[in-house]
């Protein structure tokens, strides 16, 4: 491939061969349908040293995840058939897999709505293979310390959350609030457990997106738009938000007790 940019030129790599007793390398799947595309994000994540396959529309995206169980996707929002949303909806639906999205860069409600159904980030074409080495790593390394932060809670009981009417169990994944179950995506219960860890405090949108995802890098509007899903969870009236306050020029803080009137992002 000439150049760092992907829209649709360029060739693939293969990857190099590991060594003996090292661990399985992450199972990647590559859903696009444009074959320049696939062929050069699969060759830079090959040579970054995972283990991927690629397939061409969402239909053989569910039979393939199904099949291989892959540790996460890369998924084109624009596909034949079964489009790129309804694949993502789908393989959440059936397991916590993690999910990057690829989008046109002016798709911006379907970026937001795939992040509403829970994809874990998104990058926008034209794209630097190189970045998306990057946030595939980025977000693997995420799933992997929520997976064991999961186990830990399990093992030792796990500290249960608790304010504004809201409890949380990080050994059970659940939340519940005023004795009704909230329905959270892995993102929302994130960022809530993060703000009841740390009730007063003002954390700017770069700081959630490192202390709470482990993002080093991205758009900011992924925190502004799990700000705005998980206040409509959480808030009596989401519109003049109490819990989760906007801070001027720096971003969220969460009040647990009677605070002033919040504003919306």
């Amino acid at each position: 491939m000439s150049g760092d940019g992907v829209n649709g030129s360029g060739s693939g790599g293969r990857s190099g061969s590991g060594g003996g007793t090292e661990p399985a390398p992450a199972r990647i799947l590559v859903v696009d349908d444009d074959p320049t595309v696939a062929e050069v994000v699969t060759g830079y994540l090959r040579r970054a040293g995972y283990a991927v396959e690629s397939v061409a529309d969402g239909r053989a995206a569910l039979a393939h995840a199904a099949l291989i169980r892959p540790d996460l996707v890369v998924l084109d929002l624009m596909l034949p058939g079964l489009d790129g949303l309804e694949v993502c909806r789908r393989l959440r639906a059936a397991g916590p897999v993690p999910v990057i999205m690829l989008t046109a860069r002016g798709d911006e409600d379907d970026r937001i709505a795939g992040l509403e159904l829970g994809a874990d980030d998104y990058v926008t074409k034209p794209f630097s293979p190189r970045e998306l080495v990057l946030r595939v790593a980025s977000v693997l390394r995420r799933a992997a310390a929520a997976g064991a932060e999961d186990v830990s809670a399990a093992g030792g009981g796990g500290d249960r959350l608790t304010g504004a009417g809201i409890t949380l169990d990080p050994a059970t994944h659940r939340a519940a609030k005023g004795g009704r179950e909230l329905a959270l995506t892995v993102r929302e219960f994130d960022l809530l457990a993060h703000f009841l860890r740390h009730p007063g405090q003002a954390h700017g949108r770069e700081d959630l997106m490192r202390e709470v995802w482990g993002w080093d890098f991205g758009d900011l509007s992924t925190v502004t738009v799990h700000v705005r899903r998980l206040r409509a969870k959480v808030e009596e009236d989401p519109g003049r938000p109490k819990l989760i306050q906007t801070v001027w020029g720096v971003g969220y803080r969460f009040e647990p007790g009677e605070p002033d009137e919040g504003a919306a992002a």
